[in-house]
């Protein structure tokens, strides 16, 4: 070895390198509880078993003893910043999720995305120190072509990658975040813009709704008929409009949108969070007719709308208008397309695209753009592109 050192075949370093890890296979060979079988033919490997930290049996095998001492050694002389696997740094950021986000159904989300996109593929059992960049770009376009994935669809699940490895880098796991400079080079899926005969409900279609509402609620007294009638002139989402209080009612010209009914994904109850699904509060404007529909409504409770003593929910106004499409032989148009009415009636009465934004509750103007389709008949829009030409 002196030689070797003079001719600078090798390095002190080196030297000190190869002491420390000899050191550590004996430690390995001492501490070891199972044994180490060499191999029973000439191809055969050596062999061994280990107990993972789900307490799980697993056996390791490699061409030589030296080898195989030298897989053992991360199991007895754990570095995490080294060590660390990518499924290991997800349940981290996981929990880490938990004690920060406001619903657990962004978390049963999260849980749901990664069983689906990240268990199946090879970073799932990788050492996070050994991802590159490179590595990484290429299984994020695996995962777009394999799935056949939306830009939106991809954007969902970017969002864990993005904030495991940011958890990685603040943590000191990583220098810097790889998914920075992790480029798309494949296409994503193709959605056709859907269009205000499937987003809204046009002039003619509302007043046949509104008729068939008002009808009902004579013959039955029921208050969700006119929280349906309502939404159309409120534009919340259904879960802010069933979590409504007289209390909110605060003048004869708005109501404040402070909470919302959530559907806990893990009990399947509906329940009441005292937040909106933005976490901001907002004003939302009282026009004569909707002032109107407030003052049919008894004080039976603290909520608004009331059934049987109890507070409607959204999944009961969803079948108001399920009932009414099969009725009529329509197809049904979820509680989320009078929010659409509401937004594109509004714009194509020229009330400012801000002022829309404001009363959806958005942050972003371009989530609002999304809101906005052609909520008028042929004929009206026929008239109205003759009178602008």
């Amino acid at each position: 070895m002196t030689e070797a050192l003079n001719l600078g075949i090798l390095t002190t370093d080196s030297v000190l390198a190869d002491k420390i890890m000899s050191t550590k296979r004996e430690q390995v060979r001492k501490q070891h509880k199972y044994a180490i079988t060499p191999p029973s033919t000439d191809n055969g490997r050596w062999q061994t078993c280990y107990r993972n930290s789900n307490g799980k049996r697993k056996n390791i095998k490699a061409q030589t003893e030296e080898e195989l001492l030298d897989k053992l050694i991360p199991i007895y002389f754990s570095d995490p910043y080294i060590d660390k696997t990518f499924h290991e740094l997800y349940l981290e950021w996981i929990e880490y999720k938990k004690t920060v986000a406001n619903s657990q159904n962004t978390i049963k989300r999260h849980e749901q995305h990664y069983r689906k996109y990240f268990e199946t593929s090879v970073l799932h059992i990788m050492k996070v120190k050994k991802i590159d960049e490179l590595m990484l770009e290429t299984e994020c376009n695996r995962i777009i072509r394999d799935f056949n994935l939306s830009r939106k669809e991809w954007g969902n699940i970017k969002t864990i990658l993005r904030a495991m490895f940011e958890l990685a880098f603040r943590k000191k796991y990583l220098s810097e975040n790889p998914m920075e400079k992790v480029k798309i080079l494949v296409n994503f899926k193709q959605i056709v813009r859907k269009t205000g005969k499937t987003e809204t409900y046009n002039t003619d279609e509302l007043k046949e709704l509104n008729r068939y509402l008002d009808q009902m609620y004579v013959e039955t007294n029921d208050a969700v008929f006119l929280a349906v009638k309502l939404n159309f002139l409120l534009g919340l989402r259904v879960g802010e409009l069933v979590a409504l209080k007289w209390w909110d009612y605060i003048d004869l010209n708005h109501l404040h949108i402070v909470r919302e009914e959530v559907r806990n994904q893990i009990t399947n109850q509906y329940e009441i969070v005292e937040h909106t699904k933005t976490n901001r509060d907002r004003f939302v404007v009282l026009i004569p007719k909707a002032i109107h529909i407030l003052q049919k409504l008894e004080h039976q409770s603290e909520f608004i709308f009331i059934r049987d003593g109890e507070r409607i929910t959204s999944r009961q106004v969803a079948y108001v208008l399920e009932k009414y499409a099969e009725r009529q032989g329509l197809t049904t148009k979820s509680t989320h397309k009078m929010r659409k009415t509401f937004a594109s009636n509004l714009n194509a009465s020229g009330v400012p695209l801000d002022c829309i934004r404001e009363l959806l509750g958005h942050s972003n103007l371009n989530t609002t753009l999304g809101y906005i389709y052609n909520p008028l008949t042929e004929k009206e829009t026929y008239d109205l592109i003759t009178k602008a030409l």
